[in-house]
């Protein structure tokens, strides 16, 4: 697969979870935050390890050490974003989360010693503005919520450098089959500890769920760590940036929300920096990587 492709697999994706704010909120009103997190990544789970076949006699204790370290960070992150919607307002999380990108390059720095060049800085400093213009309407007032989802926002981070990692020697699909297993096992534990057994109700909670389980998620995240394989992880990062820009297309065609001059000069300044982005890190892949420490 070429970066183009891959990145544009990751754009298909990236709409997806732009959708998934509506799912989840209306499931929310009737599961738990931390039963929601179980049956959307069980579900995922279960179709998975149903296309995986006889790759299953490949997993060994380091596939099942990796994923569970990859699926830890996704559920802690998962029930922070959701635990956070509870406290702050639903634009104050957009942008929360969407600080991701800001943190990708510093995870890299910091933890990986790779070099902050000024086109990464600038791009994240252009989508971060953007962000800002498209969801921060109120202005930001930092509370208890606005903190959760800051650190659900890196620990995402971590994650995505950390996958970029293991997509060098690893297989992609494998890894996010069995992510799904352990991010549902652990949210598992606080859901019998702390809230009240649920499924989801009516059709449309059905609908939701599954569209959360089988798209965002099983096909989502795999197809995430497919395209990691060919491209940056601040690359990846400006990519996720494009996630309340569909967030906010969709709330202005299904839900009617207004669409002011702050939301188009919003979205411009995101879609800007994604340009910018392919132009300056194209060649950042994690076999490029591999290769330059090798």
């Amino acid at each position: 697969m070429s970066t183009k492709r891959a990145e544009l697999l990751m754009l298909f994706v990236t709409f997806c979870w732009g959708s998934s704010y509506l799912f989840m909120q209306e499931n929310l009103s009737t599961i738990g935050p931390c039963w929601l997190l179980v049956w959307r990544f069980g579900i995922a789970f279960a179709a998975g390890a149903l296309l995986l076949g006889r790759t299953w006699r490949k997993v060994n204790r380091e596939l099942l050490r990796v994923s569970a370290i990859v699926g830890l960070l996704t559920a802690i992150s998962f029930m922070g974003m959701v635990l956070g919607l509870e406290y702050t307002t639903t634009s104050n999380a957009g942008f929360m989360m969407s600080t991701m990108v800001i943190f990708i390059p510093f995870v890299e720095r910091f933890v990986y010693h790779r070099a902050l060049s000024r086109s990464i800085l600038a791009t994240t400093a252009t989508a971060c503005l953007g962000i800002a213009c498209l969801t921060l309407h109120d202005g930001l007032r930092l509370n208890p919520g606005d903190l959760l989802c800051l650190g659900a926002a890196l620990l995402n981070a971590i994650q995505v450098s950390y996958t970029s990692r293991l997509l060098v020697r690893m297989d992609p699909i494998t890894i996010g089959v069995l992510q799904f297993g352990f991010t549902s096992l652990f949210g598992l534990v606080p859901a019998l500890l702390f809230e009240t057994p649920a499924a989801p109700v009516g059709f449309m909670g059905w609908f939701g769920i599954l569209y959360l389980g089988l798209i965002c998620s099983a096909f989502g995240f795999t197809a995430q760590f497919v395209a990691q394989k060919y491209t940056s992880a601040e690359r990846i990062g400006i990519l996720f940036c494009l996630e309340p820009v569909f967030a906010t297309m969709l709330g202005v065609i299904v839900l009617h929300e207004p669409f002011g001059l702050m939301n188009a000069a919003g979205a411009a300044l995101v879609l800007a920096s994604v340009v910018l982005s392919g132009r300056s890190g194209e060649n950042d892949t994690p076999q490029a990587l591999q290769e330059s420490q090798g």
